[in-house]
């Protein structure tokens, strides 16, 4: 093969006049631009780490605060310091060997450099001070006052000319913790409409002993830690929520991200992962050179998108994550081939990707014993895989197999099957489709790297992402990113390849080559045992709704997210008779380090509302309330999850935590929101669309939901349950959703408004 002979970077040959060296200047030539290569990158990354650490001021800055300040104090003959540029001048332990001008230069560089220091300081907490401010997020839907106009204008004035992607990092405030008091008074309330009278008071009176004696011995360990900590919540979040549960991410964890709902550029597999990749590639270089615009929200889940895995643990898997890594992982018909990314000391074009996986594709040979399944392990509970992993992939052939899926930058699969829309039957098509990106087959698809890379037989592509290193926005720009270059800006050609010509010395593939034993095989299929029942389990169904979209909802004069979440409240209640404990993620990446907050959509006012399904905008803006209170850090559960740990790490047993944290939520919904709508044209290309993505349920007897609002008159819903309930049927409810939307619209009587 062509790789084996590339990867020998010198020869030699024992004769009688001692050792003939032969050198391969090709290969030395490679190792040399891949050197370049990387020190190119630490420079990079050395500047941007310079340029982060003096934010809101630069380098640029500096230079012009010193040399004005000497400018001022040599022309004028003055000295603002009253006296202390020469006292410095003095003090320097080698100014003895200096003149007195150069003692009150040096003198002068310190003065002005404490003072540029002093101004950064001054601009960073009034950029602090103004990012605490939340009150733009009161305002009436549709609405700017001029307090946020003004509040908008200081940001952009103190945020300086060029911030980077994690400029804003030290201007976050920190995610303050409420108090005990208000905690349980917004749970109280959050409850009241899902129990009777008899369950209220039982609770009430819980929460109340709770809060009159163990909630504020919590809350004091709890306020300590956010005086320490750069976020109270966030790395118990990921630990307890994510690394330490020991069923199956794949469904229970992993989400997913489709491809445009109505068009695919190209037919060819090749063509598209070649454009893809690419893509993906030029993301993680503006990612490594934080190029990537910033908004004032945290960034710090980005650092862990590429070259991260997440490793099995016997009680807690952790999260590995390498600087660099120089190449991807791709399977296809049960065999795993490392692909470098780079050539001759630059990314690969897309053509030349595209011609890896043609040879990828091209390859005949067969799956070594045990290999075709292995990825089933990352599918299965995540015990017996660590065990397995100990046992059998930590030394020799297999871990250097291994090494290689886990410290490449992601991994992708070259799907055997074939997924797309079909208008002649939309239904099953996407419901396929979304099972195929959830859960494939249980081993096609890598399930512990922080995201697999789909692209099916046909063309279509999607995504399958891990949770625990970031939450659904982040994978989501990049995603955006990807379906934005692909078919407008790297193009094909009229025969459907990637533009571009092939390279006539590139380096194949490389074929991993495994040692499984029989042992070993034995315990993927009991891993694959469990993942196929649980994929099996799965009811999806997905379905683009087009009848209006949020151009005719803000005609309503109501915020489309409320206006959705009250509508799946109405679903729900029409579909099981009854309310249910409601989950809506909502982010907190307005404070360092924050993630995700749960809104409580479920709300006496909202009930009321599906009750006498007669128009009632208060429903609307108490969803919009507990919305606001969430993303400002006035959220209930991941203070009272976070009030839990300290519970337990003091040995304490609360009858009202425990009882709080084991409630069922019967319907998870989450937005999945468009970030860079300037990428997308939907008046120039309205078929550019995106499908959105999705995840399994939470609850075994319960529904998840994802949205995405696209353009003014598409909402697409990504829906889940479980075929082995009874209460539940995915197809129905999505009925009762369509029903429920189209229902409150006509509530505002539109039309009637008109004439």
């Amino acid at each position: 093969m062509a790789e084996a002979h590339q990867a020998v970077a010198f020869q030699f040959t024992v004769t009688p006049d001692g050792i003939d060296l032969q050198l391969c200047h090709e290969a030395l030539r490679q190792i040399y631009l891949s050197g370049l290569h990387s020190w190119k990158k630490r420079f990079i990354r050395f500047k941007n780490g310079v340029m982060t650490g003096v934010y809101p001021g630069s380098p640029a800055g500096f230079m012009v605060v010193v040399v004005s300040y000497m400018s001022y104090n040599k022309y004028k003959q003055l000295d603002p310091s009253l006296g202390l540029i020469a006292k410095l001048g003095q003090h320097i332990p080698i100014s003895q060997y200096m003149s007195t001008d150069n003692q009150r230069i040096i003198g002068g560089v310190l003065v002005g450099t404490g003072l540029w220091v002093t101004i950064i300081m001054i601009m960073r907490n009034v950029l602090k001070s103004l990012l605490s401010w939340h009150g733009w997020m009161y305002a009436r839907h549709g609405s700017v006052s001029w307090s946020t106009h003004l509040w908008m204008l200081l940001v952009k004035v103190f945020s300086g000319r060029k911030p980077m992607l994690y400029s804003f990092q030290s201007s976050l405030p920190r995610l303050p913790v409420p108090t005990v008091k208000d905690t349980c008074k917004r749970y109280l309330e959050s409850v009241r409409p899902l129990m009777d009278d008899e369950k209220y008071e039982r609770m009430k009176g819980l929460t109340k002993d709770f809060e009159r004696n163990l909630g504020p011995r919590l809350q004091w360990y709890l306020k300590l830690k956010s005086w320490w900590a750069s976020n109270y919540v966030s790395d118990w979040w990921e630990e307890y929520i994510y690394l330490r549960g020991r069923g199956p991410i794949m469904v229970n964890s992993n989400y997913y991200a489709m491809d445009f709902l109505y068009v695919c550029p190209t037919p060819i597999q090749a063509a598209r992962a070649g454009n893809a990749i690419h893509a993906i590639m030029l993301y993680r270089r503006k990612l490594d050179r934080a190029q990537i615009k910033p908004v004032p929200l945290c960034s710090a889940q980005w650092e862990r998108m590429f070259n991260t895995t997440r490793v099995p643990g016997s009680e807690t898997d952790t999260l590995q994550h390498i600087n660099e890594s120089k190449h991807i992982v791709v399977y296809h018909k049960g065999r795993f081939f490392k692909v470098w990314m780079f050539y001759d000391g630059r990314l690969l074009l897309p053509r030349e990707i595209e011609q890896q996986m043609e040879r990828i594709l091209a390859d005949k040979s067969e799956p070594l014993p045990g290999e075709e399944k292995l990825a089933a392990l990352t599918a299965g509970d995540r015990t017996p895989w660590a065990n397995a992993r100990d046992t059998y992939f930590s030394r020799g052939k297999n871990k250097q197999c291994l090494d290689a899926i886990e410290k490449a930058a992601f991994f992708v699969t070259l799907d055997d099957t074939e997924q797309r829309y079909n208008p002649d039957n939309p239904v099953k098509c996407l419901d396929s489709y979304a099972k195929s990106l959830l859960h494939g087959k249980c081993y096609d698809r890598w399930f512990d790297k922080s995201f697999n890379l789909i692209v099916f037989k046909n063309g279509t592509m999607g995504l399958n992402a891990e949770h625990s290193w970031a939450d659904a926005p982040i994978i989501g720009h990049l995603w955006e990113h990807v379906l934005y270059l692909d078919p407008i800006n790297l193009g094909y050609t009229e025969e459907g390849h990637c533009c571009g010509v092939s390279h006539p010395n590139l380096p194949g593939p490389q074929r991993l080559q495994w040692d499984i034993s029989a042992e070993c095989q034995e315990i993927i299929q009991n891993s694959l045992t469990v993942a196929t029942n649980l994929a099996d389990d799965v009811d999806s169904h997905i379905f683009p709704f087009n009848d209006f979209g949020k151009g005719m909802i803000k005609k309503c004069r109501t915020s489309p997210d409320a206006f959705i979440q009250i509508a799946l409240q109405l679903a729900h209640y029409r579909d099981k008779g009854k309310f249910c404990l409601t989950y809506e993620a909502s982010m907190t990446r307005l404070f360092r380090e924050g993630r995700t907050e749960t809104v409580r959509s479920c709300t006496t006012e909202t009930c009321a509302f599906v009750r006498s399904m007669i128009r009632d905008e208060t429903a609307a803006e108490k969803h919009q309330n507990m919305y606001r209170l969430a993303m400002t850090g006035q959220g209930i559960d991941r203070h009272l999850f976070c009030l839990y740990v300290v519970s337990k790490y003091l040995g304490e047993d609360s009858p009202f935590l425990k009882e709080v944290l084991s409630e069922p939520w019967r319907l998870s919904t989450s937005q999945t929101p468009l970030q860079q709508i300037e990428l997308f044209d939907l008046v120039k290309y309205p078929e550019y669309v995106s499908s959105g993505g999705g995840f399994g349920p939470v609850a075994d007897d319960g529904y998840g939901v994802s949205y995405i609002i696209v353009g003014e008159n598409l909402i697409n819903f990504h829906i889940s349950s479980k075929h082995s309930s009874p209460e539940t049927d995915s197809h129905r409810f999505g009925s009762n959703i369509r029903k429920a939307m189209l229902d409150m619209l006509a509530l505002f009587q539109l039309e009637n408004k008109a004439k």
